[in-house]
Formats: structure tokens, C-alpha cells, sequence
């Protein structure tokens, strides 16, 4: 049974710096698209940034574009979040979510089969 385990949340002032990590285990012999979810208190949970297996297919959403990359080490299953110039609505539990394709990066949390526990991310102003 595939399982994800995130790290890297924290606290951080406005304008500041995170990078989350999260790393796959379990049967890893196939292909999965990674994403990063987040969901703030009284809202629905969202996709914020996603990659293929291959990183040839990314996704940001426009609230974090420019600002936030996603990136993949495909021999460590692990993929990461660099978070920069956060704001204090970037307030959120983060959640990894995987998916068994090659290729696609579907935008609705459903849609993925896996999920972390979440990881915390809190920007004061």
C-alpha cells in the first residue's frame, strides 16, 4: 500500500521561504503524477501545483504562479514544493496527493488516490 509522507511546513513571516517535501513508499515500481493541495480553514481544498511522472506537464494555479515551483526526484520518490514570497493568505494545510498514470494531472482532490497526513504552512504579516 502506497503511502505519503510530507514534511517542511512551519511558521514564516510574509515574504518569506518554505520548501515542502514529500516522498512515496510502497509499491514505487509504477508511474504517478504528484500534486500539492492546500485548504484553509472554511474553504474547499484546492490544487496548487501538480507535475507528470516524466516533469514534462506542470500546473500552477494563478494564486501561486511565479512564486511557488514544483519539482520531482523520481529515484528518491520524492517531490518538493519551494514556497516563496508568501503571503499570509498562503495559510493552509498542505497536502501531497498522488495518482497511478503517466501522463495526466487531473485538478479535482477525488480524482488522486493517495494522500499525506497534511503539513502545516502559517505566514504572519
Amino acid at each position: 500500500q502506497e503511502q505519503l509522507l510530507e514534511s517542511g511546513g512551519g511558521l514564516v513571516q510574509a515574504g518569506g521561504s518554505l520548501r515542502l517535501s514529500c516522498t512515496l513508499s510502497g509499491r514505487t515500481s509504477s508511474t504517478y503524477t504528484m500534486a500539492w493541495f492546500r485548504q484553509a480553514p472554511g474553504k474547499d481544498r484546492e490544487l496548487i501545483a501538480g507535475v507528470v511522472w516524466s516533469a514534462s506537464d506542470t500546473y500552477y494555479a494563478d494564486s501561486v504562479k511565479g512564486r511557488f515551483t514544483i519539482s520531482r526526484d523520481n529515484a528518491k520518490n520524492t517531490v518538493y514544493l519551494q514556497m516563496s514570497s508568501l503571503k499570509p493568505e498562503d495559510t493552509a494545510l498542505y497536502y501531497c496527493a498522488a495518482l497511478r498514470t503517466p501522463y495526466r494531472l487531473p485538478h479535482t482532490p477525488a480524482q488522486y488516490e493517495y494522500w499525506g497526513q497534511g503539513t502545516q504552512v502559517t505566514v504572519s504579516s
